[in-house]
């Protein structure tokens, strides 16, 4: 028996009916499926991690509550040290010492891959912000002090043989009690991509001010008598600064640009001013404004504002954009416009680089480095 056309027609609309039921349910069925995450909307918390997590600390090893470790006058503690490869990914430190100085007195090394000399050397207290050797409770995205005089860093340092943390105490008297905590990773292999991480202390005190004969033009372009912040030679890239003001005049003291040497002589970046640079504005508000700190940005401690003997704490992190340098980086400021003032700086410089770098200037005397007012 054969088909007619009619019946041909009449089942070939049954089919496509079927055929679009069954699509729509087909549909609905694949829109009750929620979407596979792919590999980058996973974070990274959430995979299998790839490393053996471990801590140094001064904890008791008899398993009492002498959680910590008295320093002598002139004694060096070793807080940590460990074979690589691995990544120390965050440092705390609290310290109850007799001296009301202690924060300028310790002195902080870090040395990488066996290496004599080290690639991190500053006072304690300017390491993590504190510059004018002072507590005062900030957070920013790497360092911060937090509830009661707690010192935190979160920048991650990776070391490819060994790395090697100390704090020595220049001053007269001894710390009573230092409590330390490190966290860190061991790894089967770090990238080829690793740096390794840098900070180094600068200071000034004062700046040397530059004098203008009545009618001549306050120019700077070149930089050369600028504030250096750090100054270093191979490939790697700046994370930021942080500065301690100690002002030995009156008026607002941040008139002055930072200037920024990549693999170059001449400046090839110029700020507009120094409260810009540190992503404020209008003086911080003058006589009138207050602390603030940020993720990226902060001048967290302001005291006296704009008076002889006015102090400043500031950071800036270029964690956004970091400034990066194939042979060699000066990242430097005006002290007032032109490097007209002579106010006192303290400073620490934080970078990265692909080989450990250690020819730094040597470190200021103790007595060098504690905040005055200097009045000419």
């Amino acid at each position: 028996m054969t088909d007619s056309p009619r019946r041909r027609r009449f089942l070939a609309s049954l089919g496509g009916a079927a055929a679009l039921l069954t699509g729509r349910s087909a549909s609905r069925a694949q829109s009750a499926v929620p979407p596979q995450p792919t590999a980058a909307s996973i974070p990274s918390y959430a995979r299998a991690q790839n490393y053996r997590t471990l801590k140094q600390s001064s904890y008791d090893r008899t398993g009492g509550n002498h959680d910590f470790w008295p320093m002598s006058p002139g004694e060096t503690l070793e807080v940590f040290k460990a074979a690589g490869p691995g990544v120390i990914t965050h440092i705390w430190f609290t310290i109850s010492a007799q001296s009301d100085h202690h924060l300028k007195e310790l002195v902080f090394r870090i040395y990488w891959d066996d290496l004599a000399k080290p690639s991190v050397e500053t006072p304690i207290g300017d390491f993590f912000g504190l510059n004018l050797g002072e507590y005062f409770l900030y957070q920013s995205a790497f360092l911060n002090c937090s509830n009661v005089k707690a010192l935190n860093c979160y920048f991650a340092m990776p070391f490819r043989r060994s790395a090697r943390i100390t704090v020595t105490n220049e001053g007269q008297k001894p710390v009573g009690a230092f409590y330390s905590n490190i966290d860190y990773q061991l790894v089967p292999a770090l990238s080829q991509d690793a740096l390794y991480f840098h900070a180094q202390y600068r200071q000034a005190t004062p700046n040397e001010a530059v004098t203008f004969s009545s009618g001549q033009a306050e120019l700077n372009p070149s930089g050369e008598r600028n504030y250096i912040f750090l100054e270093t030679n191979g490939r790697g890239h700046m994370m930021g600064v942080t500065l301690g003001v100690v002002q030995n005049f009156d008026y607002w003291f941040g008139e002055g640009d930072e200037m920024t040497f990549i693999d170059s002589a001449k400046p090839v970046i110029n700020g507009t001013g120094t409260e810009d640079y540190f992503c404020g504005a209008w003086d911080f508000g003058g006589p009138n404004g207050g602390p603030f700190s940020n993720l990226y940005n902060g001048a967290p401690y302001i005291a006296l504002a704009e008076r002889a003997g006015g102090r400043y704490c500031l950071y800036r992190w270029h964690a956004d954009n970091p400034v990066a340098f194939e042979h060699s980086l000066k990242h430097t400021i005006e002290h007032g416009h032109a490097n007209d003032r002579a106010d006192c700086f303290y400073s620490v410089g934080y970078w990265y680089q692909t080989e450990p770098y250690t020819d730094f200037p040597p470190l200021p005397p103790l007595a060098s480095r504690l905040p005055a007012l200097k009045l000419s």
